[in-house]
């Protein structure tokens, strides 16, 4: 079930995004995860209380995990509520995991989260099998960015 690498997330309304992500990484692969979240967990996520950034997938024991993502505490909750960066479940088919395991193993790998989004009523995560980019590809992609931005300013000048 892996997606095109264009981050196309139709018909879904997506929570939070890791902007930096596309700017630190090439992204080789995209998986869309369904997520193991509590009771406050998900009232939160509903609310927008997300943050993505610096978040990344561990695997252990044969499950893939995201750490460091933040969900901040739902402030209509009593006293019960959640630690907000604890490790939580992604949830994954058999084989993608495996997938995933063979690919995490090579060197330069890691697992970054795209996107946190609502599908059908369930919270899911797009998580991007991605090697971090160097400085000079970094500097490469603003450059091409800025020249296209350019031409599609002198393209509606003319017009």
């Amino acid at each position: 079930m892996s997606k095109q690498a264009s981050g196309d997330v139709s018909e879904a309304h997506v929570v939070a995004r890791n902007r930096k992500a596309r700017h630190d990484y090439h992204i080789l692969e995209t998986w869309e995860a369904g997520i193991a979240l509590t009771g406050t967990e998900i009232k939160s996520v509903r609310a927008g209380k997300v943050n993505l950034k610096g978040a990344f997938g561990v695997l252990r024991n044969g499950e893939v995990w995201l750490e460091g993502m933040n969900i901040s505490p739902y402030e209509s909750s009593g006293y019960v509520t959640h630690e907000p960066e604890r490790s939580r479940k992604l949830l994954l088919h058999r084989r993608e995991i495996r997938r995933l395991i063979g690919a995490v193993e090579q060197k330069g790998l890691t697992l970054v989260p795209l996107d946190m989004h609502f599908a059908k009523g369930y919270a899911k995560i797009t998580l991007a099998l991605a090697r971090g980019k160097r400085a000079p590809d970094k500097r490469e992609d603003l450059k091409k960015r800025s020249a296209e931005r350019e031409m599609a300013r002198s393209v509606g000048r003319q017009r």
